[in-house]
């Protein structure tokens, strides 16, 4: 059994709106490496207690410790920045983990364009074809089934759009006119919804997204600190088979 916890980072507007990409980030682990994966980011919080005083209990949202800290305001701006470079590190170190990462490039779009359902889309059909396929670190069976577990948003559309996807999925065909059948029937259940406060993979998720967010549109403080790169350490764990067109398996859409 695979689990997909999955974030978000950029604004799926397509009018007036700050971010010019909306980005969907899926960090999926096996039920085999959960355990050992959850004690190693514990681990690593532990550190990061001891070393620049950020509490177990406080999550680490990336947008909001760089532009909107509050309590963690404490803790030094460059410090900060410095624990989401050493997150990106310890996920790529984890094993059993691999990320698969959606770009929507809302630059263009029309008003009709659906940014969030066009995302989710692709996201699910490659978490479902990646199983199939048995291309997930950590896989072990051809028969692998998997669970999603996104942070609290869009629940109604998310879970409709993935029971849809479990009964009827066409997709058009790369080579020729028409489409294939390819319902997600290995995702099984609706989508479990969680408070990314209480799940430290969602976290590890929105710092995934986070990082791919800033390596393509980085803030004037990311600039300024030469961090636009950070996604990049993430390489190891990176899906490389969800996209054959992109060199760090970016589903560009």
């Amino acid at each position: 059994m695979f689990l997909m916890y999955v974030d978000e980072s950029g604004d799926p507007g397509l009018r007036h709106s700050p971010s010019q990409y909306f980005i969907l980030t899926g960090l999926v682990v096996h039920e085999d490496h959960w355990r050992n994966c959850q004690d190693a980011i514990l681990l690593f919080r532990k550190k990061m207690l001891g070393t620049f005083g950020m509490r177990l209990r406080e999550e680490i949202h990336a947008s909001a410790m760089i532009s909107k800290p509050g309590a963690l305001k404490r803790i030094k701006r460059n410090d900060r920045l410095t624990i989401l470079r050493l997150f990106t590190r310890e996920i790529a170190s984890l094993e059993g983990i691999s990320i698969i990462n959606i770009v929507v490039n809302k630059e263009g779009k029309p008003d009709s364009y659906d940014v969030v359902g066009r995302a989710w889309t692709a996201l699910l059909q490659r978490f479902s074809n990646t199983m199939l396929h048995g291309n997930f670190n950590g896989s072990s069976s051809l028969s692998e089934s998997g669970i999603v577990i996104p942070d609290q948003s869009d629940t109604a559309k998310i879970t409709a759009l993935a029971r849809r996807m479990r009964r009827y999925n066409p997709v058009p065909n790369q080579q020729s006119d028409g489409y294939r059948r390819l319902e997600t029937i290995n995702i099984i259940e609706d989508p479990h919804f969680k408070d990314s406060r209480k799940s430290l993979f969602i976290q590890a998720a929105d710092v995934a997204a986070y990082s791919l967010c800033q390596m393509l549109t980085p803030c004037s403080y990311v600039r300024k600190k030469s961090a636009r790169n950070y996604f990049k350490n993430l390489r190891p764990v990176l899906c490389s088979s969800a996209s054959s067109s992109d060199p760090l398996g970016i589903v560009r859409l």
